[in-house]
């Protein structure tokens, strides 16, 4: 509630910009307007019942559970997949009874203070997390205790499979140049960081050193003083394996990995790169009166990166075994190597640096010779982030090896639309493309090596459906039997049982409350619908879902999709103006898709607006085409579908003002919502720009060299606000936290000297 109160505040200035912007709004948001749009989460709250917001399978059963809405609150539910037989997960009253006494806290049956859990010692127990904290409650006698506190910075509610150690590079840690880090998955939510390797500290031979051991058990690996070292396990004598580690090129821990036959080991050599800090100061610290000073590592698109080269050794014979590098001369990251089974090999992804080359290279383990087993090259970008059916937040990266690397599965979009292909693993030829069509693979849930058969995740393949909308597939490896296991209009999430017998279809629009059916996965038949959203309540206020709207983009032929929110006193006979909520960064796509009763657009519609959000071309889960508008050129943002879709709206409804449009953004959208002014100044007119990345020369290594590519040159200039702020027109705010770690808070400052500078009128907001 606070941020919703911290976002309208905002709004309020969008309000008071938009009414110097015409004479025609200044009466906008009367002061019961202003209170109706603060009170409207409240005042929604619990108006929609049976609403599913979580469902999991409990481990080897054939039950389930799920979270619904209730009134008060919400509550948990129990199903058995045999049966058919649907109660309470547990006594919710005795629970909140318990927690209140353990939590010192008051809680009702349906103001539990968790959304997920976890069943335990045959399901006579739950396990849960409460703010970072786990805790352990009986279903027998109800008694609860803490069990695990949570520790300082760690994120909360985090599952252990998040935790896995595997050649993956995140976006928290491994973008900088690589060093490579162990990793840990991102959550749809994760923000935009950007954080440098560790530094490269020696480790004295006082100290006891982080030790990795061997398959065999008979030896530990460890580094020292830069080098690589190995020791008999339990013993003190060293023996070095490298020479030629130094501070500037070390070899790095977290890359050690033995062969299984614990004869060799390969690690990385990492030249460092240039470290760049970036400043900030804390104006009004909370303990003391002077400001502080804060310094964090943060690279930029140029930067000189660190640069990874493999080593293989020979542990028996104590000597290294070269390996070449002209397959990867230009890594901007490796991943972390990884032998096959049987030893004969191991194989690190290459990303070559401006992300148009990504490889699989395989490195023989005795000769120590490199070759390339895929090979991808895209003359625009590859998106090298992992493939995740988040609609905001995904990539094509894809790997899986099938039988210990004979073949391998591999996600592409080299024929303009993402799919997998299957590799000969032992030839590195395709054997076959397993998936194909002008529709997008989203993810993958499930391989069943002895089957031969991939489930999956896939959207656009429906053409009388939303074509953002995932829905669930099963293929066989050589791209035969292509079966659907979900068909409702809507946007799908599907949980499988352990066995795969059964599973449950979880779907809505933005439209459309949920509905949750159980299906038996052998003949897909609907064996029980669990619940279906109730929303009567919900809409005798005179709340109404977003419209779906849908008009051709800039090319005449692509559907460009949107939707719009009406103030809940809308009145077709006025005319509205328009504000636009923007996000084009291109790592995603961001018009919602499912059902929800409130997002914070609500209540600046309820201030006379008609509030509209829009996926233009340049973002993501479209065609490779789609997606490649946004290359060299964020400065796009999809702005001409954009226009083309605001006026088709304005061609059916009268009331659609395109004399009024505003437009606001954070992040990459509030480097958007100034660009609107910029090079778009006859059609928007106010804007609301939040912690820009104006100069894309200023922000994050990772997220700017992925589309705007490398090196740095001449593109970079055309795209930037800094750049072009000589070009204003309109009205706009510009608002920075002057301490925001995620883009330099210095990318706005920069603006603001270049629109004074330029002799133009803006209104800035800092954030202490």
């Amino acid at each position: 509630m606070r941020r919703d109160r911290q976002w309208l505040g905002i709004v309020v200035t969008i309000v008071c910009l938009l009414s110097y912007a015409s004479p025609l709004v200044r009466a906008q948001g009367t002061r019961a307007d202003y209170e109706r749009a603060f009170a409207l989460r409240e005042r929604l709250e619990g108006l929609a019942l049976h609403i599913v917001d979580s469902v999991a399978w409990i481990e080897n059963t054939s039950r389930f559970w799920y979270r619904r809405t209730v009134k008060g609150g919400h509550e948990f539910v129990l199903v058995d997949a045999e049966t058919l037989a649907k109660r309470p997960a547990f006594d919710h009253a005795r629970l909140a009874a318990s927690l209140s006494r353990a939590m010192g806290r008051t809680y009702t049956p349906t103001t539990l203070p968790f959304s997920d859990l976890t069943f335990v010692n045959q399901e006579r127990a739950i396990q849960f997390t409460v703010a970072g904290a786990t805790w352990h409650c009986d279903l027998t006698d109800y008694a609860c205790r803490q069990i695990e506190s949570a520790a300082p910075g760690s994120p909360r509610g985090q599952s252990p499979e998040e935790l896995e150690e595997y050649p993956r590079e995140y976006d928290n840690d491994v973008h900088d140049g690589m060093v490579i880090l162990p990793t840990q998955a991102p959550s749809p939510q994760q923000t935009q960081q950007t954080r440098r390797p560790l530094p490269f500290a020696p480790i004295q031979s006082s100290q006891e050193p982080q030790v990795k051991p061997s398959p065999d058990g008979r030896w530990e690996a460890f580094i020292r003083n830069y080098n690589v070292f190995i020791r008999p396990k339990g013993k003190e004598a060293a023996i070095p394996l490298s020479y030629d580690g130094s501070e500037a090129e070390a070899y790095t821990f977290a890359s050690i990995a033995w062969s299984p036959d614990s004869r060799r080991l390969v690690a990385y050599r990492v030249r460092q790169g240039y470290r760049r800090q970036v400043h900030y100061i804390e104006s009004s610290p909370t303990d003391q009166l002077q400001p502080k000073l804060h310094t964090r590592e943060y690279a930029k698109p140029g930067d000189v990166l660190d640069v990874a080269h493999p080593v293989l050794f020979d542990v028996e014979a104590r000597k290294a075994i070269p390996i070449e590098n002209s397959l990867f001369p230009n890594p901007y990251s490796l991943s972390n190597p990884v032998w096959w089974k049987d030893g004969r090999a191991f194989t690190f992804e290459y990303n070559q640096r401006g992300h148009q080359v990504y490889r699989v290279i395989e490195v023989d383990a005795v000769t120590g010779t490199p070759r390339i087993l895929i090979n991808e090259e895209c003359p625009t970008f590859f998106s090298y982030r992992p493939l995740s059916p988040n609609h905001r937040e995904t990539g094509t990266r894809y790997r899986y090896d099938v039988h210990d690397g004979r073949e391998i599965i591999w996600a592409s979009e080299r024929d303009g639309w993402r799919h997998l292909y299957l590799y000969d693993g032992l030839t590195g030829k395709v054997k076959n493309q397993i998936t194909k069509g002008p529709w997008v693979v989203r993810g993958v849930v499930k391989v069943d090596e002895q089957k031969r058969q991939i489930w999956f995740q896939a959207s656009g393949m429906r053409p009388d459906q939303d074509p953002y909308f995932i829905h669930y597939y099963r293929i066989n490896f050589d791209g035969s039997g292509l079966l659907a296991l979900t068909e409702a209009n809507g946007d799908h999430v599907v949980r499988f049982s352990s066995d795969m017998k059964y599973y449950v279809d979880l779907w809505s629009r933005v439209d459309h409350p949920p509905v949750l059916e159980l299906r038996r996965t052998e003949d897909r038949r609907v064996l029980m619908e669990v619940e279906r959203g109730d929303i009567s309540e919900l809409l005798a206020t005179g709340w109404r879902p977003p419209e779906v709207f849908v008009a051709k983009g800039r090319d005449g032929e692509t559907d460009i999709w949107g939707i719009l929110i009406r103030p809940m006193n809308f009145d077709p006979s006025k005319k509205y103006p328009v504000i636009e909520n923007i996000y084009a960064g291109p790592q995603g796509s961001f018009v919602p898709k499912s059902f929800s009763v409130y997002t914070p657009m609500r209540s600046l519609a309820e201030l006379g607006f008609i509030v509209v959000q829009i996926d233009g071309m340049g973002t993501a889960n479209r065609s490779k085409a789609f997606h490649d508008v946004a290359w060299k050129n964020l400065r796009d943002a999809g702005f001409p579908d954009r226009i083309l879709w605001h006026k088709a709206v304005a061609a059916k409804y009268p009331y659609y003002d395109l004399t009024r449009v505003g437009i606001y953004g954070h992040s990459a959208g509030g480097q958007n919502a100034l660009a609107a002014l910029l090079f778009h100044p006859d059609f928007y007119k106010v804007a609301v720009s939040s912690c820009g990345c104006h100069d894309n020369r200023m922000d994050k290594i990772w997220w700017n060299e992925q589309w705007m590519g490398w090196p740095v040159g001449p593109h970079y200039v055309e795209s930037s606000n800094v750049e072009n702020a000589h070009r204003l027109r309109g009205k706009v705010l510009l608002i920075v936290g002057e301490l925001d770690t995620n883009v330099d808070p210095s990318s706005t400052m920069q603006v603001v000297n270049a629109l004074i500078k330029a002799n133009k009128t803006f209104d800035l907001l800092v954030l202490p």
